[in-house]
């Protein structure tokens, strides 16, 4: 693996957890309710994937030249293994939060 591709994977577990993470919104704009909902969080992670996805596609552009077409399979597993890596966010968030205040 090369350090470009460790970089985007460090990337991909930063921004699955970012949304659980913080309080702020996807643009970086503090949000108005206090704390903010799971279907905003949720919705972030979707815009985050997809930039990431972006990015990833830029930098195949850049360093192979060519953008491998990809079917529905590959987005809906790598999709999947985004949530995977959001998972110790969520923990943190709703789990290990309520159990600490509880």
């Amino acid at each position: 693996m090369t350090a470009a591709q460790s970089l985007l994977v460090i990337a991909a577990l930063l921004a699955a957890n970012l949304p659980f993470l913080t309080q702020l919104s996807f643009i970086g704009i503090p949000c108005r309710k206090s704390p903010k909902s799971l279907p905003l969080r949720l919705l972030e992670l979707i815009l985050l994937y997809l930039s990431l996805g972006l990015a990833a596609a830029g930098f195949e552009r850049s360093a192979y030249g060519v953008v491998y077409p990809q079917r529905w399979e590959f987005y809906a597993i790598t999709f999947c293994l985004f949530l995977v890596l959001a998972y110790p966010g969520f923990v943190y968030r709703y789990l290990w939060q309520r159990r600490k205040h509880a």
